[in-house]
C-alpha cells in the first residue's frame, strides 16, 4: 500500500484513494480468485477438523451441527450445544470462536446468530468480549486477505462505491478511529464492504482493528442480551426493540462527539 514499498509507484487522487499504475499488480485477476478460493478452501478444513474433534452425538442432534439460516435453526442448534458446554466447555469456545471467525473472513451471512447463541450458551461478560474479538478478528481476516489478493477484484467490481467512500475517509482522516467506530454501531455501509474496501484506501489496519472491536459492541450488547431469552425468540427481528434502535442512535452520536468538538474548538482558535 505504500507507495515506496517494494518499488511499486503509486499516486493518490485527490480523494486519498491510492492509484497504482498499470504494472503495480503483482497478481492478476484470476489468480486472486484461485487464491482466495485455496484459502477458503483451507478454512472449511479447519472447521471439519473442528466438528470431526466434537464430542460424539447421535444421529438427531448431529442433524442440527450445522450454521443456522433461522431462528429456528439457532434453537435448535443452542439447545444441542448447551448439553455439552459443562463437560466439553473449551471444545465448544473453540469452535464458536473459530466458526464466527470464518464467517466473518470470508463475509458469510449467519453471525448474528452465533452472537445471538453466545448469550445462551456463555456468561454475559465472556460472551460480549468473545463476539467483539471474533468481529474484528475475522474483519482484519477479510481485510488482510483482500489487500494481499483482493485489491484487483474490489477496484473491478465496486469503483464507484470505493472512490465515494475513499473520498469520505479522507474527509475524516484525522478522526478515522470514531469514523470506523461509529460506521459498526450504525448500517450505513454494510460491514462487508468495510472489509474488503479499507484495505484498497488506506485504512491503517490498527484503526480497522480497535475501531470494529469496539464499534460491535453496543449492536452485541444487544443481540447477547436477546441470546438470554433464546427460547422466546421467533425471528432475529424479535432481538431488536424501538429502545434498543435508540441506544444504538445514541451511542453512534457519542462517537461522533469527539470529532465535533474538536472541530468546534478547531474553529473557534483558527
Amino acid at each position: 500500500m505504500d507507495s515506496g514499498q517494494g518499488g511499486k509507484s503509486t499516486s493518490k487522487s485527490k480523494d486519498g484513494l491510492q492509484n497504482h499504475s498499470p504494472g503495480s499488480s503483482n497478481l492478476s485477476n484470476r489468480t486472486s480468485l484461485f487464491l482466495v478460493l485455496f484459502i477458503f478452501l483451507l478454512s472449511v478444513g479447519s472447521l471439519l477438523l473442528v466438528y470431526l474433534r466434537f464430542p460424539s452425538l447421535d444421529s438427531e442432534e448431529r442433524q442440527h451441527i450445522k450454521l443456522p439460516r433461522d431462528m429456528e435453526e439457532a434453537k435448535n442448534l443452542g439447545q444441542v450445544l448447551s448439553k455439552y458446554t459443562v463437560e466439553h466447555y473449551t471444545t465448544v469456545l473453540s469452535a464458536f470462536f473459530i466458526t464466527y471467525i470464518f464467517l466473518q473472513s470470508f463475509a458469510i451471512p449467519g453471525s448474528i446468530f452465533l452472537s445471538i447463541l453466545s448469550g445462551y450458551l456463555f456468561a454475559f461478560p465472556l460472551a460480549l468480549f468473545l463476539v467483539c474479538l471474533c468481529s474484528a478478528t475475522g474483519a482484519t481476516f477479510c481485510y488482510l486477505l483482500f489487500y494481499l489478493v483482493g485489491t484487483n477484484l474490489v477496484r473491478k467490481y465496486f469503483p464507484q462505491r470505493v472512490e465515494s467512500w475513499a473520498t469520505v475517509v479522507h474527509k475524516h482522516k484525522d478522526n478515522l478511529l470514531n469514523y470506523i467506530i461509529f460506521l459498526r454501531i450504525t448500517p450505513f455501509l454494510p460491514n462487508w464492504f468495510i472489509n474488503i474496501a479499507s484495505p484498497v484506501i488506506n485504512v491503517p489496519i490498527s484503526t480497522f482493528f480497535i475501531g470494529s472491536f469496539l464499534g460491535v459492541g453496543p449492536p452485541s450488547f444487544v443481540f447477547i442480551q436477546a441470546g438470554q431469552t433464546l427460547h422466546k425468540l421467533t425471528t432475529t427481528g424479535d432481538a431488536v426493540s424501538w429502545y434498543s434502535i435508540g441506544i444504538l442512535a445514541i451511542l453512534a452520536v457519542v462517537a461522533l462527539l469527539p470529532v465535533l468538538f474538536k472541530n468546534k474548538m478547531k474553529s473557534k482558535f483558527d
